[in-house]
């Protein structure tokens, strides 16, 4: 429990500012509810979240101290008002065409329009996130070092296309291109280039790994990032966190129009993410179960696939979570069985 001892505090303190924030917006049964809503978005981060913290671990645990260090606290403010408050606010910056302290008073004082003017954007934002997370898990997948497979002859198979570099990218410039005729004409050109920068991101972020490692790390994949941490591997792990998180900031305006609420119960969700991610790496989670990291990219995969989709259907955010959880319980059954078998034979 030492890993989540902050994670708790956090969460007391967040709980707490929330009941507050209520308290003072509409008295006790207000406040009672800002604290419950709190806690659920709180809950769902979580849950959509875990598959996050395996691959943070996957990457984090190759890494220096000091690396390690500041992805856990440096990293957390970002990931905390960087992409649970400001990325909503600039968003809506851009939209509304407004200055960022007008957009501020706009989801204080006027939530509902501050929410319409941001799921308006949702298209775009899950053709950005969305095809990150693609490339995430097709470069994964797609890896021909891997020498563990999960599905076997299939994905031994899948692997050796990555022989060919350019394959993840072309795949994913065809999902997005597919997923252009999910909108309406009026956006589709704007979809169109949120899927393009996502792809740019991804494959930067990829290029700053590689200039920025050593000499004898330069050949090793995004998958990997880099083997004592970087610059690179930490802007990775950032806009990964970001992808991520798209979904969450956007599903949460399904429950609640208040910013405030919404950020301190997606900031308890982010908390408990780095705490999972500190207990995987100093646990040695990922060695133990070693189809651990497999189960938490083919979420991520299927995850990619939700966020493209969510441009046209509405995809309850319970049903997301549940995917990702059932990919993770069956990569550690199947890790479970793997060790006994090694351990019998």
């Amino acid at each position: 429990m030492k890993h989540f001892r902050y994670s708790f505090l956090f969460s007391i303190i967040c709980l707490g500012v929330a009941a507050y924030w209520g308290y003072t917006h509409g008295g006790m049964s207000a406040a009672v509810t800002a604290f419950g809503i709190a806690f659920i978005l709180a809950i769902m981060e979580i849950s959509l979240s875990f598959d996050n913290a395996v691959v943070n671990a996957s990457v984090l645990k190759n890494w220096n101290a000091f690396w390690q260090t500041l992805f856990l606290t440096v990293g957390i403010v970002i990931a905390v008002f960087g992409m649970r408050l400001l990325f909503p606010l600039v968003i809506v910056t851009q939209a509304a065409d407004l200055g960022m302290m007008e957009v501020w008073n706009l989801a204080i004082n006027n939530p509902k329009a501050f929410s319409t003017h941001l799921i308006n954007h949702h298209a775009e934002v899950a053709a950005f996130g969305g095809v990150f997370l693609l490339l995430v898990f097709l470069n994964f997948l797609l890896d021909e070092e891997k020498e563990l497979h999960w599905l076997g002859h299939v994905e031994e198979k899948l692997s050796s296309f990555g022989r060919i570099g350019s394959v993840p990218v072309l795949i994913a410039l065809g999902v997005v291109v597919t997923s252009v005729g999910l909108v309406e004409p009026a956006k589709q050109f704007v979809v169109l280039m949120a899927g393009v920068w996502g792809i740019i991101t991804y494959v930067g972020v990829d290029f700053i790994s590689g200039m920025l490692e050593k000499e004898e790390t330069t050949n090793v994949n995004i998958g990997n990032v880099v083997k004592s941490g970087g610059i690179g591997g930490f802007l990775y792990l950032e806009v990964l966190d970001a992808s991520f998180s798209f979904d969450g900031v956007i599903g949460a305006f399904a429950i609640t129009n208040d910013v405030v609420i919404i950020m301190l119960g997606l900031a308890i969700g982010a908390m408990f993410v780095r705490s999972m991610t500190v207990y995987l790496v100093r646990q040695g989670t990922l060695e133990e179960f070693v189809y651990l990291e497999h189960g938490a990219h083919y979420a991520i995969g299927v995850l990619a696939l939700i966020m493209f989709a969510s441009m046209t259907y509405h995809i309850p955010e319970i049903f997301t979570g549940l995917v990702g959880v059932a990919f993770i319980l069956a990569s550690l059954w199947s890790s479970i069985k793997h060790k006994r078998q090694f351990l019998t034979a």
